[in-house]
C-alpha cells in the first residue's frame, strides 16, 4: 500500500516540476504557483507515508 502511494507523491512532484517549469517558460505566475503547491503536495503525501511506515516497523 505505502509503495503505490509514494509513487503517487513523486508523479505528482514531477507534475508540479513540469507545470512550474512550463508557467516560468511562458510567464505565466499561476501556473508556477500551481505547479509549487503541487509539489509542495507530493512531498507531504510522501513525508506521511514516511511517518506511517516509521509506525509500521
Amino acid at each position: 500500500m505505502s509503495g503505490t502511494e509514494k509513487s503517487k507523491a513523486h508523479a505528482e512532484q514531477a507534475k508540479g516540476k513540469v507545470k512550474e517549469t512550463v508557467g516560468r517558460a511562458v510567464g505565466n505566475e499561476r501556473m508556477t504557483a500551481e505547479g509549487r503547491a503541487e509539489q509542495a503536495k507530493g512531498h507531504a503525501r510522501h513525508a506521511k507515508e514516511d511517518i506511517k511506515d516509521t509506525f509500521r516497523n
